[in-house]
């Protein structure tokens, strides 16, 4: 099975190898985290996720929860796609996913397991057309987030149409049903996967989510700002290519 990145043809102008050109941004000021709001709200409307409102804007109470990161994917210097990263422990908590589905996950929490809960991606409607790449580029921040905080486990909440892709990338596996979300019209679902397990099968077929200690410790380190109980891990790997083999 070939992969949507295989399957287009690069745009015009474009780099072979599309990280190149790709800057992950940590959303700090106001005007950035303004930028990335206003785009979950345009993505989400697009597809029939939210209602309209006159805000414009897509905001929870987690953006500033002390174990989430939310990243902008930036090409060309211009707002891409968007990503939260939540890191989830037994201290830390908060997350979309430990509120809809605490029942299934503060067990796991409780036997000291950590988490990666990525929530919140999105892409722009018009700009997501000639970059094919984008979904993996973006996701590719969790898959990062797994190593660099030692998690045993990588979460997703989708709808039941996106499930395909994460269970044939990432090797994921349905945990609970689709439910309602408050703000969003259509439930989602949980989806795991065990990240020590599928990790290396997982590289093996997408080597674009492969990354350096350097790289990883950029992204997510907050020195002396972040949980003592992070701890990251020391393993590293080669940079690769975007495209994922067939």
């Amino acid at each position: 099975m070939r992969s949507p990145a295989e399957a287009r043809p690069m745009a015009l102008g474009r780099s072979p190898d599309p990280l190149d050109q790709v800057d992950y941004r940590l959303a700090q000021t106001p005007e950035e985290k303004d930028e990335i709001y206003r785009l979950r709200y345009r993505a989400y409307l697009r597809e029939g996720a939210i209602q309209p409102s006159t805000d414009g804007r897509v905001i929870d109470q987690y953006e500033d929860a002390p174990n989430a990161w939310t990243f902008g994917v930036y090409f060309h210097g211009e707002l891409y796609s968007s990503i939260r990263v939540s890191v989830l422990t037994s201290e830390w908590r908060m997350s979309p996913s430990v509120e809809l589905f605490g029942e299934v996950l503060h067990p796991e929490l409780d036997k000291g397991r950590v988490i990666i809960d990525s929530t919140r991606f999105v892409a722009d409607p018009e700009k997501a057309r000639n970059f094919p790449e984008l979904p993996y580029v973006t996701v590719r921040l969790g898959s990062m987030a797994g190593v660099y905080f030692n998690a045993d486990y990588g979460l997703a909440i989708v709808r039941p149409e996106h499930q395909a892709f994460y269970r044939r990338v990432f090797l994921h596996e349905t945990w609970c049903e689709p439910r309602s979300y408050p703000g969003l019209v259509k439930p989602v679902g949980l989806m795991a996967a065990h990240l020590p397990t599928v990790r290396d099968r997982v590289l093996a077929r997408y080597p674009f989510l492969r990354s350096s200690a350097f790289e990883r410790r950029t992204l997510f380190d907050r020195g002396g700002g972040r949980p003592s109980s992070f701890d990251a891990v020391v393993t590293s790997f080669e940079p690769a290519s975007i495209v994922p083999s067939s």
